[in-house]
């Protein structure tokens, strides 16, 4: 016989579902339907246009992956994009925290100024970055003109040589503000004490930084490089507006792969089948490395 008690208890839990609801529709409508949906079109040969017919082909596609050179060029620039944004991001972003957390005049406005480059869209970022690395009159090669440095003078979007680090550097500058800002939100949770106690130790600052300070952020470090790196590597508009994956494919990051697939070609089984595939092995690449982040955290 139903209590009265547990009569209340289902009718909060129901109340519950009907209050998350409004919420989980729009999540479920425009995110699980289309992931689900994309995961079955990489297992079909859907193309564009009207009255195709498509069929299921099975791993057909993932075999033709496995064996496209261009998939494989794409995922290894996509792996240096990450790592090298990722990486240099969070270095240099560490710095300007650490800088920022000090009592300085005019702290505010600079903590506001570093968030500017994070408020501008990929687009806007990618076009200004366009002039300014434009051959015949981009402000990086009039400064060096200017400069007497005359010699310096690049093309430096169209080079093969220099098209992916300077693509890189855009895209250390547009995200480090938001991992400056996590970094400084973290390192304002470590107590004061600790830094205290140490210098009263002896402890000189750089000592201070690797025993109090770099232990107390660790858990903010992994998870902003984790995020980070799943951002990276899941660019697109920026690297877009800059090279569109040029000069010969120096740029073409997996993404952007996977959008010529689909919407210059209309292989959208194929770019279906290489977006599962980049599902996976960030899953796998996150898994090794929060792994080895957790072990070493909690040594």
């Amino acid at each position: 016989m139903t209590t009265f008690a547990e009569a209340r208890r289902r009718s909060d839990r129901t109340t519950v579902y009907l209050l998350l609801l409004p919420a989980l529709l729009p999540v479920l409508v425009l995110s699980v339907v289309p992931l689900l949906r994309g995961i079955y079109l990489g297992f079909t040969d859907a193309r564009a246009g009207r009255n195709v017919d498509t069929s299921f082909t099975g791993v057909e596609n993932y075999r033709e992956l496995m064996s496209d050179d261009l998939f494989w060029s794409a995922f290894r620039i996509g792996l240096v994009w990450s790592f090298g944004v990722t990486i240099l991001q969070f270095v240099l972003a560490l710095g300007l925290a650490l800088l920022l957390d000090q009592p300085l005049r005019f702290r505010g406005f600079a903590r506001v100024m570093a968030l500017v480059p994070w408020a501008m869209p990929p687009v806007i970022v990618g076009i200004m970055w366009r002039l300014v690395y434009h051959p015949d009159a981009g402000l990086l090669n009039e400064v060096l003109y200017r400069g007497g440095a005359e010699g310096l003078r690049h093309n430096w979007l169209g080079d093969f040589s220099t098209a992916l680090p300077a693509v890189i550097l855009v895209g250390i500058w547009a995200g480090m503000p938001q991992t400056t800002i996590v970094l400084l939100a973290g390192l304002q949770g470590v107590p004061r004490e600790l830094h205290e106690a140490a210098a009263v130790d002896g402890a000189s600052a750089w000592q201070r930084f690797r025993s109090v300070t770099i232990p107390n952020l660790m858990p903010v470090i992994i998870a902003i490089t984790s995020l980070d790196f799943i951002w990276n590597f899941n660019s697109f508009g920026l690297v877009y507006v800059l090279t569109a994956g040029g000069p010969g494919g120096r740029t073409m990051l997996p993404m952007l792969f996977a959008y010529e697939e689909a919407f210059r070609y209309g292989n959208y089984g194929y770019a279906a089948a290489l977006g599962n595939v980049m599902v996976v092995i960030i899953v796998a690449l996150l898994a090794l490395y929060l792994r080895r982040r957790l072990r070493e955290a909690n040594a």
